[in-house]
């Protein structure tokens, strides 16, 4: 029950003020939760795997933490910068493309990538029939057998960057997220986790909406 009536609707949009009661008993609200994680390579990005491979859940353990739930997703393969939290608004405005929160990543490929395929990777390469894109993309460093890149991805579709390089003859060696919006992963320790500051969490909020989507009130 929904503020005295019942509510049947599943895509009804439950509000902060709203008073929920089930079995006659009001529903107590979790407190918000916002975890910074550096995931280690070898975790899968999900609660529970059917193949029985470690999850990003292990760097969890032993926290008092309510359900939270990753922030978009990192492959078993790449590293890096991700998030957890309980707020599922704070998370779609951040995951929703439309709203253009940019995704930083440093990558390792084999050989060098030269500028045709940088240009090709920001116009947008096409995989399966879907157009695959980066906001910029610049050269860090080039040695003899590899090359160290930066991405910068707003939309962040699935395996976007080793979708591209693959489709440009690159294979992907490593590959590491260090930003969500102005958020910087920092010398936070691999598999280690920390609390998201008021000031951080707000930052990250306001690049949510920038493009003109509001948080329902």
């Amino acid at each position: 029950m929904c503020n005295g009536r019942v509510e049947l609707d599943p895509q009804w949009l439950v509000r902060e003020t709203d008073a929920i009661l089930v079995d006659g008993k009001p529903l107590l609200q979790s407190r918000a939760i916002y975890l910074m994680c550096h995931k280690p390579r070898g975790l899968v990005t999900t609660a529970d795997d059917t193949k029985g491979r470690p999850t990003v859940y292990q760097c969890l353990e032993g926290m008092d933490l309510p359900h939270v739930g990753p922030v978009g997703r990192l492959d078993m393969d790449s590293e890096g910068l991700l998030l957890f939290t309980n707020d599922t608004i704070w998370a779609s405005a951040l995951l929703d493309p439309a709203n253009h929160v940019s995704k930083t990543y440093h990558v390792r490929i084999d050989g060098d990538l030269g500028a045709a395929a940088i240009e090709r990777m920001t116009q947008g390469v096409r995989d399966g029939g879907e157009l695959l894109r980066a906001k910029s993309v610049k050269v860090l460093r080039n040695d003899e057998q590899d090359s160290w890149i930066e991405i910068v991805l707003q939309e962040g579709k699935n395996r976007e960057i080793r979708r591209m390089l693959k489709v440009l003859g690159f294979e992907v060696q490593r590959l590491v997220r260090l930003r969500i919006g102005d958020l910087v992963l920092g010398d936070l320790a691999k598999g280690a986790v920390r609390p998201l500051t008021d000031a951080e969490v707000e930052g990250l909020r306001k690049a949510g909406t920038a493009n003109g989507r509001r948080r329902p009130q």
